[in-house]
């Protein structure tokens, strides 16, 4: 049997892989589905596991030498291997759980090319590690950031190892905040994707490093290579020191998100 994937550029495994997820997604909505308990009030569902199979199925035929690191099953493949997939197969668990249809399906190459699929709006946001685009329809086009919907979309879910310094809730009191932008909190990465695409104007969440995070990675990717800013809610670069994430269409916008962090920073101090 032909390999069909093997001919591919690491974009378009990025994109088959994506979709290979999302259609398991799509075609498991709305069943009554198997919870596996994570702890803490996290849980994953028998979509989640199913859709990383998928996606897994796709980057092994394609790349039968890389390692991945997935959400649901952790490491796999050679541990000296040069390169490694990052895979969310399903974010917005929670979500789709309740029949919410705001999820994403997140698989990135590190330091390469990533793709995030909207299972339910059937678009494919991608970038090959140098520009950004979204594939609809059988077409492509061009993403293109702008800050002009002032939609700001916060991630509220716990936990918080920022606070007291920073917290997100914050941020959405601040009167510059209200005066500027609009919150929204959709509790899927999915959001990232948007930044990149104009249906946003910024994306803030607490954390760690997420540069490396399968939740983010691919949203991380898909700014960059849009033209967002994207820095840590310190401001700094995101790397191995990194905390969280503040992602903005424009210069201006993110000045302004990073004033109010600041300021909200040091009112608690």
């Amino acid at each position: 049997m032909v390999n069909s994937y093997a001919t591919l550029d690491d974009a378009e495994v990025a994109i088959a892989a994506a979709r290979a997820g999302a259609d398991v997604v799509r075609d498991m909505y709305g069943q009554r589905l198997t919870r596996i308990d994570k702890g803490a009030g996290d849980f994953a569902t028998a979509a989640d596991v199913e859709a990383e199979r998928a996606i897994l199925d796709v980057i092994h035929a394609a790349r039968p030498d890389d390692a991945v690191l997935g959400e649901e099953g952790g490491r796999r493949g050679a541990a000296g291997a040069e390169r490694q997939w990052l895979v969310d197969p399903l974010c917005g668990t929670l979500n789709y759980a309740v029949g919410n249809m705001l999820v994403a399906v997140n698989v990135a190459l590190r330091g390469g090319a990533a793709a995030v699929a909207d299972p339910f709006s059937g678009e494919v946001f991608f970038t090959d590690g140098e520009t950004a685009q979204v594939r609809h329809d059988g077409s492509d086009a061009r993403l293109v950031p702008t800050p002009d919907t002032r939609l700001v979309d916060v991630n509220l879910d716990p936990p918080f190892p920022g606070a007291p310094g920073f917290r997100a809730v914050d941020l959405l009191a601040h009167p510059g905040f209200v005066e500027r932008f609009r919150p929204r909190v959709v509790s899927t990465t999915l959001a990232l994707a948007w930044v990149a695409a104009g249906k946003r104007a910024a994306y803030v969440t607490d954390g760690g490093d997420l540069s490396g995070s399968v939740h983010f990675a691919a949203g991380i990717a898909l700014c960059r290579a849009a033209g967002c800013v994207v820095t840590g809610i310190d401001g700094a670069p995101t790397g191995p020191a990194g905390h969280g994430l503040v992602v903005a269409a424009d210069s201006e916008t993110h000045r302004l998100l990073m004033s109010m962090i600041r300021s909200r920073g040091r009112d608690r101090a």
